[in-house]
């Protein structure tokens, strides 16, 4: 029987608390039902992958569990006309990983209405150097351009600028001519940042306080992957008619705001949302990152690591100490 490598999660059922992740041998039986069955080459770790492996947050919410939240690979079986034995493919979200086996293994078999063709001119591990953080961040510039916002509008600040979300965004922005202002809480990595296309570095603590209910317009619009009070903080410097997009956590589900950027600037705060996106806008997202992402930055803010690692990384994209994506050999 066909044996491969996986990560994988499972749960003391006396106390419900998940056990340390191991790095195991599983067949084709062991995986859930799908239409399709994908051997997995690449993955990547996202903040949530983070959560999921430490189990630091109820992420998984079936066990066992895969984690892995995206995947990229080829397609070994296909009860659907979609998609072809060797068709290359890509799966962002859905659930999978949470209450989907997903794509820390060698094999995946998941429903077809999650999978999209790999996009044209992208590599696998580029696709996963992008990953759902890449994706999520190209979601937000595009939510951004729906408003009207344009480089003549006026900078635009980035949050948790050396992440991945962070990284991609400015990235992006920059190349579409935007002045990019990025802050992070590591301001060593100025002239990375610098290099991916930012024109301004501000230390995280400048928004991380309290938010008064408005302060000096000082952007047009943002991308914000942080929450609770860096979000507040982005909402009250926000020029009048601007837009943030809020896609991110890592400082607090909380939002200590006020009304008066909304009504007394007309500020608009666009939720982002990649988890359960349409198919359609996915595709623009990613059919945009194929053609706006440029290669040379890409590779500037990744790292590789093969399927062992990952469980000896995840604690360390919580605590920020990793900067830009991560690629997942996991070798299908």
């Amino acid at each position: 029987m066909e044996r491969f490598k996986a990560i994988l999660v499972t749960r003391d059922e006396a106390t419900k608390q998940q056990r340390p992740a191991e790095l195991v041998e599983l067949g084709l039986a062991d995986l859930m039902e799908g239409d399709v069955t994908v051997a997995v080459s690449h993955s990547t770790i996202n903040y949530k992958d983070g959560l999921a492996v430490t189990g630091k947050a109820p992420v998984v919410r079936r066990f066992p569990m895969i984690p892995g939240i995206d995947l990229a690979g080829t397609i070994v079986t296909s009860a659907c006309s979609s998609f072809q034995k060797r068709d290359p493919v890509i799966l962002n979200g859905w659930g999978v990983g949470e209450t989907h086996m997903g794509g820390y293994a060698g094999r995946a078999r998941v429903r077809k209405e999650w999978l999209l063709a790999a996009p044209e001119g992208l590599t696998a591990a580029e696709t996963m150097a992008i990953g759902t953080a890449g994706y999520t961040a190209m979601l937000a510039v595009l939510a951004l351009e729906r408003t009207g916002l344009t480089p003549a509008s006026g900078p635009v600040v980035v949050t948790g600028a050396a992440g991945g979300v962070g990284s991609v965004a400015i990235a992006l922005l920059a190349g579409l001519g935007f002045t990019v202002i990025a802050s992070t809480g590591r301001t060593e990595e100025a002239d990375y940042l610098k290099g991916l296309g930012a024109s301004e570095i501000i230390d995280r603590a400048e928004l991380s306080q309290p938010a008064r209910p408005l302060a000096k317009e000082r952007w047009a619009g943002g991308v914000d992957s942080v929450g609770s009070h860096t979000l507040a903080n982005v909402l009250a410097s926000t020029r009048y008619g601007g837009a943030v997009a809020a896609c991110g956590l890592a400082g607090g589900m909380d939002l200590p705001s006020s009304v008066a950027p909304f009504i007394l600037r007309g500020v608009s705060l666009l939720g982002i949302d990649s988890v359960m996106a349409p198919v359609t806008r996915r595709r623009e997202a990613w059919d945009r990152l194929a053609t706006d992402l440029d290669r040379a930055k890409l590779a500037a803010m990744t790292t590789t690591l093969p399927l062992d690692a990952v469980i000896a990384t995840a604690p360390d994209i919580l605590a920020g100490k990793v900067r830009g994506r991560i690629v997942v050999e996991v070798g299908g």
